[in-house]
């Protein structure tokens, strides 16, 4: 396998004495669809925060490539081509769809301070480009005001692929959204994954969408990494089971989608 994109070492926080995070580790490859699970409390968005520069880790490395993230504030690591996507999607109501990706384009090309109006039609032709890839281009010229929760979510993932990322970080990329629409936008996450080659770690609590999408899978719980491997080998991981479950259960039990079944090696 060619080095990893993104190289997680020994990594650590603590708040007040408690140890959030202890020690975890592990690696991230372009190409490939990352889910970091566990149950509340696991420690996931304080990883995710740590490897996204909104927090500082108080022990251990994160590498992408030649640089090392500790310590780096959130704009030079997405400098640095990280792209990220929130649990509560950020955009511009009042603007439009295009006007909201423009605005991510400018900002990429560092001319976010520039007026608007003479603006208006720079990086437009990249803006409709990016909505195409997700699947919005259609939208271009409504207010965002106007979309479903779901519509949202992919303007906000055209956004993020403004600053034409090696690396995408999701927090809880379909939040709020129905099954169908959960698994719709994950599947273009993976096919856009696949044709620029580069790679996501998503954080989410939707097994069914981590089981049908994900390439591989890390589970935290009370700070400290317990498992790794691929959907498959987690479903039926024991230790996995007993800490979102407790004896007796298994995720077989829970409502799957239609295409769940199909899960990458």
């Amino acid at each position: 396998m060619s080095a990893a994109l993104l190289e997680v070492r020994d990594l650590g926080i603590s708040f007040g004495g408690v140890r959030a995070v202890d020690g975890i580790s592990f690696d991230l490859h372009r190409g490939e669809l990352l889910a970091l699970i566990g149950p509340n409390g696991a420690g996931k968005s304080t990883t995710f925060n740590m490897v996204g520069g909104q927090l500082r880790a108080s022990g251990g490395s994160v590498r992408m490539a030649e640089h090392d993230l500790i310590g780096m504030k959130p704009r030079a690591i997405w400098r640095l081509g990280v792209g990220r996507t929130f649990q509560i999607a950020a955009t511009f109501a009042s603007f439009t769809v295009a006007e909201n990706v423009q605005m991510a384009v400018l900002s990429h090309h560092r001319q976010v301070f520039a007026l608007w109006r003479p603006a208006a039609d720079r990086f437009r032709a990249q803006a409709l480009a990016l909505l195409e890839q997700v699947g919005m281009r259609a939208q271009a010229d409504r207010p965002c005001s106007e979309l479903a929760y779901g519509d949202i979510k992919r303007v906000e993932l055209a956004m993020a692929l403004a600053n034409d990322p090696r690396l995408l970080l999701m927090d809880e990329p379909t939040a709020g959204m129905a099954p169908r629409e959960r698994n719709e936008l994950m599947a273009l996450t993976k096919r856009l994954v696949v044709e620029r080659g580069m790679a996501v770690l998503f954080t989410e609590h939707s097994m069914d969408v981590v089981f049908a999408h994900a390439d591989r899978v890390i589970v935290l719980a009370r700070g400290k990494l317990i498992a790794e491997g691929t959907p498959e080998a987690i479903r039926n991981h024991p230790k996995v089971q007993e800490v979102y479950f407790g004896s007796g259960t298994t995720f077989e039990h829970l409502p799957q989608p239609a295409f769940a079944g199909r899960m990458s090696a």
